[in-house]
C-alpha cells in the first residue's frame, strides 16, 4: 500500500497554537484496509485520528504518528485480533500494563457485540490498539522517551561520539572518585553529565569534514549535525565513571593504609589486576543476562527512561506537539527545571536549612526523649507527615524518585512503615539489648553504647582473644539488626519467588542462551510484536561467546593477583564467590529491571568468605568485594544496554563503547587514588581539615572485621542467633506466597521483595526519607500519570532530570563557593533542627548503662 506523502502538516506561526492535521489521505488508507466502513465515514474516521493523536497514545512527534498512523492504515483485522489475543496473554500478570487498557483489550478480544460503541468505533480502536502494542510499545512511559521507528543511516560511531565519551569518562571517573572519600560526597550525576555533554557535541560540528572511505563507509570528523543516537552512545560510555569502581574506591585503601590493614604489597600491578577483573567480569555477566532481562518486553527498566528522556528533550524537537494544553518544548522545560532548582536549593542547602531537615514535630518540646525518638529525623525514626521542602532529601532513596513505578514505591514504603513497629517493639522492649543504644545506628558498636573499635581486638592483623574479651563483642542497634535480619531473607527470598512466578521465560531464555553459543541462533529469531528487537535485528549481534571469553579473562586475571601476591586467599574462595554471583544475578535483575528496585549482593559473599576463610579479614574484604563489585557493575552495565535497546544503538557499537569507556576508568581512578594517598595529609583521619575521612571504607572495614575476624559463627551462633534464621525464613516465604497468589491471582500484584526491601533500609535511613518521595510519587505517578497522562509522558521525566541537574550545580557551587572555607550562616533557620536530643544533646538511650558501667554480655565470658 503505498504510503500518504504528507498525512500530517503543522502550523508553524505560533507554538502556542495547537496541531493542525489533514488526515484525508490517511482515513482513505483507512477505509480502504477495513472493507465494512463506507467512503462516507471518512471525515468522521479523519476526525477520530485527530482525537486519538491529541490523547497520550500518540502524544508524540510528527514523525512518531505518522509512523503508527502508518502501520494502522496496513494492518488487517485477523493481524490485530492475534496481537490482541497475544498481548492479553503476555501481560496478564504485568503490574506495569496499564489496567485501563487491559480491560480495553478484553473488550476488543470479545469482539464487536461485546464493545461499546458501533462497529466503526470498534474497527479504529482494534488496530489503533494492536498496533500501539505490536509496532510502538504496551507501556506509556517507554513510548514517551522513545521513538516508534528506527533510522539505521544515523551516526553513532563517530569519532566525536568517541571522543567525548572518552573525555567524560575520564573527567567524570576523576571528579567522583576524587570526592568519594569525602564527607560530603560530591558526585557527577548522569543528568549534569548530559547536560555537559550536549554543548560539547554541538561545538563538534564546527570540526572541519574531514575524512576517509572503507567500502563504501565514509568516516569523518564531522558526519553532520549531532544525532541523538550519538548523544546516547556517549552518555552510555560515560554512565560506566557514574557507576564507579568500587574495588579501587574501597579495597586498595582499606588494604593499604596502616590506618586498615597497611598491606605492602599493594602496588600498581595488583591494583590493575583486581580492578580490571572485577570491573570487566561485570560486562560478562551483563552480556551473558541480555536474553534474560534486556531483550524480553517486560523487563521496562523504569530507572533508564529519565536519562533517555533527558536526551530526548535536548536533540528532538517537539515544538509542535501539545500535552494538555501544553506546547511548551521539552527542552526549554528542562532549562526552566535546571535554573529554578539551581536557584531554589540555596535555601534548603544553605539560608534556611530547617527546610531540608524538617522535624518540627521535635521543636514542640525539644528535651522530650520519647517524641524524639518516633518523629525525630536525626536519631529518630522520622514518623513525620511533613518531612522536607529539599528535593535532594525527597528524592535521596532513589536518584530518580519518578521513575520507580508508584506501585513499587508504595510498597516499599509499606515495608518500612512494618518495620518501624517492628523497630519500636524491639526498642522499647529492650530486645538484645538495644535500649541501650540509640535505635537507629549503622555499624557496630560495643558495650559501652560508642563505635565498635576494632584495632583494640586484633594483634597482626588476626583476632586476639584475651583483647577481645577485654574489650567487648559488637553489638547492632534495633535499626541495625533489622536491617540486617531483612537484607539476610532477601536474598533467598528473592530467589525463591522469582524462581516459581518467572521458571518458564526464564528456561526459555536459557534455552535461547544455549542456542545463541551451540547453533549461533539469534537472540531475535523467536520475538514476536517487539518493535524494538525487530529494529535491532538489522545490526549485527555480539556473539555470548565473546562475553563468555571477557569473563573468563577477567577470572584469570583475579587468579593471578592472588597466585601472585601475598593475599592469603584462595583462588577457589573467588570461584566460588564468582558463582553465586552468576547464581543470583539474573533473578535479581529480573526484579530490577520490572520493580526498579535493586536487591544487592553486598552481604552474602562476606558471609560466605566468613565461613571459609575464619579469621582473615584481608580475604573477607577481598572476596566481600569483588563479589560486590561484579553484581553492581552487572546491573549498570545492563542498564546502560537496556538504554541502548530502547535507543536502537548497535549491540556491537555499546560492547565497544563499555570496554574502551571500563580501560579508562580504571586507570584514571587507580593513578586519582594513589595519588591521593600519597599527597592527602591525614586522609581517612577524623580531623581531615578538608573532610576526606572516608566513612564509606571505613564501615567496610568495620564489616570485614566483623564477618571476616570475629567471624559470621561468633556471631550467627552466639551473638545474634536469630540472624541465621533470617535466611531460613527467606526460604520459606517465596514459595508460601508463590502458593497464596495462586489462589488469589489478584494479589499478584504485591511482591515480597519488595516490602522486604522496605524493610531493609533502616540504619541510617528512616521513615522520613520515604515520605517525601512518597508524596512525589502519588502526585505524579498516580495522580498526574491517570488524570494527565499526555503531561506526564511528556514532561515527567524531563522534569526530574531538570530538577537532580539543577540541585548537583547548586551544590557544587554552594560547597565551594561557602562551604569550602567555612562561611556559617548561624540564625534560628539553621539551628533548629540540631537543639535538642535529635541534634544529639541531652538523653539519647532509652536505658542508662548499669552500674558495672557496660551492658551485655559479663566480660571474660564473652561468647
Amino acid at each position: 500500500m503505498e504510503k500518504a506523502e504528507e498525512v500530517l502538516s503543522v502550523s508553524s506561526q505560533s507554538s502556542d497554537e495547537p496541531i493542525v492535521i489533514n488526515l484525508e489521505k490517511k482515513a482513505d488508507l483507512i477505509i480502504e484496509s477495513t472493507k465494512e466502513v463506507s467512503s462516507s465515514l471518512r471525515d468522521e474516521i479523519a476526525a477520530q485520528l485527530f482525537e486519538k493523536s491529541r490523547e497520550d497514545k500518540l502524544n508524540a512527534s510528527t514523525e512518531d504518528i505518522e509512523h503508527v498512523l502508518d502501520k494502522i492504515a496496513e494492518i488487517t483485522e485477523e493481524e490485530a485480533i492475534e496481537i490482541i489475543t497475544f498481548s492479553l496473554e503476555h501481560h496478564k500478570y504485568d503490574h506495569n500494563f496499564p489496567r485501563e487498557v487491559y480491560k480495553r483489550l478484553e473488550l476488543l478480544a470479545e469482539g464487536s457485540e461485546a464493545y461499546p460503541g458501533d462497529r466503526e468505533t470498534f474497527d479504529f480502536d482494534l488496530k489503533i490498539e494492536a498496533c500501539l502494542l505490536a509496532n510502538f510499545s504496551p507501556y506509556p512511559e517507554v513510548r514517551a522517551v522513545t521513538e516508534p521507528g528506527d533510522d539505521p543511516s544515523i551516526p553513532v560511531e563517530t569519532f566525536r561520539a568517541y571522543l567525548l565519551g572518552i573525555t567524560w569518562t575520564i573527567i567524570s571517573t576523576g571528579v567522583n572518585t576524587f570526592f568519594y572519600p569525602r564527607f560530603p560526597y560530591i558526585q557527577l550525576t548522569s543528568s549534569v553529565v548530559q547536560l555537559l555533554l550536549y554543548p560539547c557535541g554541538k561545538a563538534m560540528q564546527l570540526l572541519p569534514n574531514w575524512g576517509f572511505t572503507i567500502r563504501g563507509k565514509r568516516f569523518s570528523l564531522n558526519p553532520g549535525p549531532w544525532t541523538f543516537k550519538e548523544q546516547m552512545f556517549a552518555t552510555i560510555m560515560v554512565n560506566v565513571s557514574i557507576s564507579g569502581a568500587y574495588f579501587v574506591e574501597y579495597n586498595v585503601m582499606a588494604q593499604k593504609l596502616n590506618m586498615f590493614y597497611g598491606n605492602n604489597y599493594i602496588n600498581a600491578g595488583y591494583q590493575f589486576l583486581m580492578t580490571f577483573s572485577s570491573q570487566y567480569f561485570g560486562i560478562g555477566l551483563a552480556g551473558m543476562m541480555r536474553r534474560f532481562v534486556i531483550y524480553p518486553v517486560k523487563q521496562v527498566w523504569p530507572t533508564v527512561l529519565p536519562t533517555l528522556a533527558l536526551n530526548k528533550a535536548l536533540l528532538k524537537s517537539d515544538l509542535h506537539t501539545v500535552a494538555n494544553g501544553w506546547t511548551i518544548t521539552r527542552y526549554r522545560f528542562f532549562l526552566y527545571c535546571v535554573g529554578g532548582m539551581f536557584l531554589y536549593y540555596w535555601i534548603p542547602g544553605y539560608l534556611f536549612t530547617a527546610l531540608s531537615n524538617f522535624n518540627w514535630i521535635t521543636w514542640i518540646a525539644p528535651n522530650n526523649f520519647n517524641l524524639t525518638i518516633i518523629s525525630g529525623q536525626g536519631i529518630g525514626l522520622g514518623l513525620n507527615p511533613l518531612v522536607s521542602f529539599d528535593w535532594n532529601f525527597m528524592n535521596n532513596i532513589y536518584t530518580n524518585v519518578i521513575s520507580v513505578p508508584f506501585w513499587s514505591y508504595l510498597q516499599q514504603c509499606a515495608g518500612t512503615l512494618i518495620g518501624f513497629f517492628i523497630l519500636l517493639g524491639m526498642y522499647y522492649s529492650n530486645y538484645m539489648y538495644t535500649g541501650y543504644m540509640l535505635p537507629n545506628v549503622n555499624g557496630a558498636l560495643d558495650n559501652t553504647a560508642n563505635t565498635y573499635n576494632v584495632s583494640r581486638v586484633l594483634t597482626n592483623g588476626l583476632l586476639d582473644e584475651a583483647k577481645y574479651q577485654a574489650y567487648s563483642p559488637p553489638y547492632y542497634s534495633a535499626g541495625f539488626l533489622l536491617a540486617y535480619g531483612t537484607s539476610f531473607a532477601m536474598i533467598p527470598l528473592s530467589l525463591m519467588y522469582v524462581f516459581f512466578e518467572e521458571w518458564r521465560p526464564m528456561w526459555e531464555a536459557a534455552k535461547d542462551f544455549y542456542a545463541g553459543i551451540r547453533y549461533r541462533r539469534g537472540p531475535f529469531d523467536n520475538v514476536k510484536y517487539d518493535p524494538f528487537s525487530a529494529s535491532m535485528a538489522k545490526y549485527k549481534e555480539v556473539p555470548e561467546w565473546c562475553y563468555v571469553l571477557v569473563s573468563v579473562i577477567s577470572f584469570a586475571l583475579a587468579i593471578i593477583a592472588l597466585c601472585v601476591y601475598p593475599t592469603n586467599t584462595k583462588w577457589w574462595g573467588l570461584a566460588i564467590v564468582g558463582l553465586i554471583d552468576i547464581a543470583c544475578i539474573i533473578p535479581l535483575g529480573l526484579i530490577q529491571g520490572i520493580t526498579g528496585f535493586q536487591v544487592g549482593l553486598w552481604m552474602l559473599p562476606e558471609i560466605v568468605a566468613g565461613y571459609m576463610f575464619p579469621g582473615n579479614g584481608v580475604s573477607n574484604l577481598i572476596l566481600k568485594m569483588y563479589g560486590a563489585n561484579i553484581g553492581q557493575q552487572a546491573d549498570t552495565y545492563v542498564s546502560d544496554q537496556k538504554m541502548a535497546h530502547y535507543a536502537r544503538i548497535p549491540p556491537r557499537a555499546i560492547f565497544r563503547g563499555q570496554l574502551i569507556s571500563i580501560f579508562f576508568q580504571v586507570l584514571v581512578a587507580v593513578g586519582i587514588v594513589n595519588w591521593q594517598m600519597s599527597n592527602i595529609k591525614n586522609l581517612c583521619a577524623a580531623d581531615n581539615t578538608e573532610k576526606f575521612t572516608c566513612q564509606s571504607t571505613k564501615m567496610i572495614f568495620t564489616d570485614t572485621i566483623m564477618y571476616g575476624v570475629i567471624g559470621p559463627k561468633r556471631l550467627f551462633n552466639r551473638i545474634y542467633p536469630v540472624l541465621k534464621w533470617s535466611f531460613f525464613a527467606g526460604f520459606m516465604v517465596g514459595p508460601f506466597w508463590w502458593c497464596i497468589v495462586k489462589f488469589f491471582p489478584r494479589l499478584r500484584i504485591i511482591n515480597p521483595t519488595l516490602v522486604a526491601g522496605g524493610m531493609s533500609y533502616w540504619a541510617p535511613y528512616n521513615l522520613a526519607y520515604w515520605v517525601g518521595g512518597l508524596y512525589v510519587s502519588c502526585f505524579f505517578n498516580f495522580f498526574v500519570r491517570r488524570k494527565w497522562l499526555p503531561w506526564w509522558q511528556k514532561y515527567a521525566y524531563v522534569m526530574t532530570s531538570g530538577f537532580n541537574a539543577g540541585m548537583t550545580l547548586s551544590a557544587i557551587v554552594i560547597f565551594f563557593s561557602v562551604l569550602y572555607h567555612s562561611r556559617p550562616l548561624n540564625w534560628w533557620g539553621n539551628e533548629v533542627s540540631y537543639a535538642g536530643i535529635d541534634g544529639g544533646n541531652g538523653r539519647q538511650t532509652l536505658l542508662a548503662l548499669p552500674e558495672r558501667g557496660y551492658f551485655g554480655f559479663t566480660k571474660g565470658e564473652y561468647p
